[in-house]
């Protein structure tokens, strides 16, 4: 996506804080960071709202990103958390690897590049696929850019010097230490078959909603997904 109004910086910057995402992504249940890795590198948690009548997913991810002189980098993958695990509200997704290159193309311009390939856990109608593809994921990258036009007056207001992302100084998590964690594979969780779950009528307003089903992401970092296991309603 190229975005021409918003710097690669602020893009970065919206991306990582979680208190500016509680304002505008309106598909989070909760969101928090768990840990942290190193100075680039953290584990957290993001629970969203999935399109009703589905279950609401959950996932945990450990994320790690970079700064060049080029360009930006956030990359995360799931992980076993031993105090996080599966919830019983919640379905347990899988983020196998999502990513996010933001380069700069002038001073208050960018270009937006988002990868995912995730794993909703599920059988899931084709409304579902069709939907995630042709509806949410375009229109939660709109409400990406739309924070990005809106962060930085809203930053001036909330805390304007910390960005823990950039000052490692400024990080209060706890240290983790890696060897704790483990790889979350898509076949050790429960498969839920909602194939043929028929879809309900929902608010134009409600459907910003993170695919998946989403980190940012959407994560957290998870705002989108590549699931072929769908099936006919």
């Amino acid at each position: 996506m190229a975005i021409k109004d918003v710097s690669a910086a602020t893009m970065f910057d919206v991306l990582h804080d979680s208190q500016y995402r509680k304002t505008w992504d309106p598909a989070m249940m909760e969101s928090f960071d768990i840990a942290r890795i190193s100075a680039t590198a953290d584990v957290g948690y993001y629970s969203w709202l999935c399109p009703k009548p589905l279950k609401n997913r959950d996932v945990v991810t450990l994320r790690s990103w970079q700064v060049t002189d080029e360009d930006y980098v956030i990359i995360n993958y799931s992980v076993k958390h031993p105090k996080y695990p599966p919830l019983k509200n919640f379905v347990r997704a899988v983020s196998i690897l999502t990513g996010y290159v933001i380069k700069p193309t002038g001073p208050n311009s960018c270009s937006f590049i988002y990868l995912s390939q995730a794993d909703p856990k599920g059988s899931l109608p084709k409304w579902v696929v069709n939907k995630a593809s042709q509806v949410f994921a375009p229109k939660v990258m709109k409400c990406v850019h739309k924070a990005g036009q809106d962060y930085p007056e809203w930053k001036q207001q909330n805390s304007p010097d910390q960005k823990p992302w950039l000052f490692p100084e400024q990080n209060v998590l706890p240290m983790m230490d890696p060897s704790e964690l483990s790889i979350q594979r898509a076949d050790s969780l429960e498969n839920v078959d909602e194939s043929l779950v028929a879809e309900e009528q929902e608010n134009e307003d409600s459907s910003c909603v993170p695919a998946v089903l989403r980190d940012n992401g959407w994560p957290r970092d998870t705002m989108g997904y590549s699931h072929t296991n769908a099936k006919e309603p």
